[in-house]
C-alpha cells in the first residue's frame, strides 16, 4: 500500500526539480540568444509558467502515479526557436545539456547535506539502500522526515540526470550531440530528428526498455560515491 505523505514528498520533489530542469533550458537558451522561453515566463523556479506549459505532464500525471505507485512519472518542456538552434547547433546542444546539469547539481546538493548531516550524527548509513531511502535518522522528528525528503531529492535527481542523458530523442542526450559532431553534420542531424516525429516514439520506447538495465548500477555507483569506504552492491 502507498505511503501518502512519502507519495506527496515524491510529488513535491519532482515538481520542484522539474521546475529547475526546465529553467536551466530556459536560460541556457536566452544566454545563447533565444528568448522563446524568457518570453514564456520559463527562465523562473515559480512552477505556475511550467505548469501552465504542461499541466497534465506536470500535476495529473505525476499527482496520480505518486498516488498509485508511490512514485512520480512526467514530463515537462521548455518551448525553443528551431531556426535558432539550426543557426547555433553547440548553443542548441548547451541548452539541451542545462537541464540534465540541474538535476546532477540537486543531486549533489542533497548529497552534501546528508554528509553534513551524517558528521553531525543525525543521518547514518542504512545497512541496505534503496531508491528514495538512502539514508536513516535516530534523532527522531524532524530529522526522519529530512532524512526522507533529502534521500528523495538524491534519488529521484540522480534517475532524472542519467535518464534524460540517454542520447535517444527527444531526451537531452540526443539534443547534445551536436556538440560532438561537425557543424554540417551537426545540421543534418537535426534535420533528420526534427524531420522524422516517430523517432521520438521509438526512443522513448528503447529509453523505456534500456533505462532499467543502466540505472542500477549508475544508481549503486552514486550511492557508494555518497558515502565513501561503504560499499552497496
Amino acid at each position: 500500500m502507498v505511503d501518502l505523505g512519502e507519495a506527496l514528498v515524491y510529488y513535491v520533489v519532482f515538481l520542484f526539480s522539474t521546475t529547475l530542469h526546465e529553467a536551466a533550458h530556459a536560460w541556457a537558451a536566452m544566454r545563447g540568444g533565444d528568448l522563446t522561453a524568457y518570453h514564456g515566463g520559463q527562465v523562473s523556479l515559480d512552477p505556475l509558467p511550467h505548469i501552465r506549459r504542461e499541466p497534465f505532464g506536470m500535476v495529473v500525471l505525476p499527482l496520480l502515479t505518486s498516488l498509485v505507485a508511490g512514485w512520480p512519472f512526467g514530463y515537462a518542456s521548455a518551448p525553443y526557436d528551431p531556426a535558432w538552434a539550426r543557426r547555433h547547433p553547440d548553443r542548441a546542444a548547451l541548452m539541451a545539456l542545462a537541464g540534465p546539469a540541474a538535476n546532477l547539481s540537486l543531486a549533489l546538493a542533497a548529497a552534501v547535506l546528508l554528509r553534513v548531516g551524517a558528521s553531525a550524527g543525525v543521518f547514518y548509513a542504512p545497512e541496505t539502500v534503496r531508491f528514495g531511502a538512502v539514508a536513516a535518522s535516530h534523532a527522531g522528528g524532524v530529522w526522519v522526515g529530512a532524512a526522507t525528503f533529502l534521500s528523495v531529492l538524491f534519488s529521484l535527481n540522480v534517475m532524472l540526470a542519467a535518464f534524460n542523458m540517454l542520447p535517444l530523442p527527444p531526451l537531452d542526450g540526443s539534443g547534445a550531440m551536436p556538440l560532438v559532431l561537425s557543424r554540417d553534420a551537426a545540421r543534418r542531424y537535426q534535420d533528420v530528428m526534427w524531420g522524422t516525429p516517430a523517432l521520438s516514439l521509438v526512443g522513448m520506447f528503447v529509453a523505456w526498455k534500456l533505462f532499467p538495465l543502466v540505472f542500477g548500477p549508475i544508481f549503486s555507483g552514486a550511492v557508494n560515491l555518497l558515502y565513501p569506504g561503504v560499499s552497496y552492491s
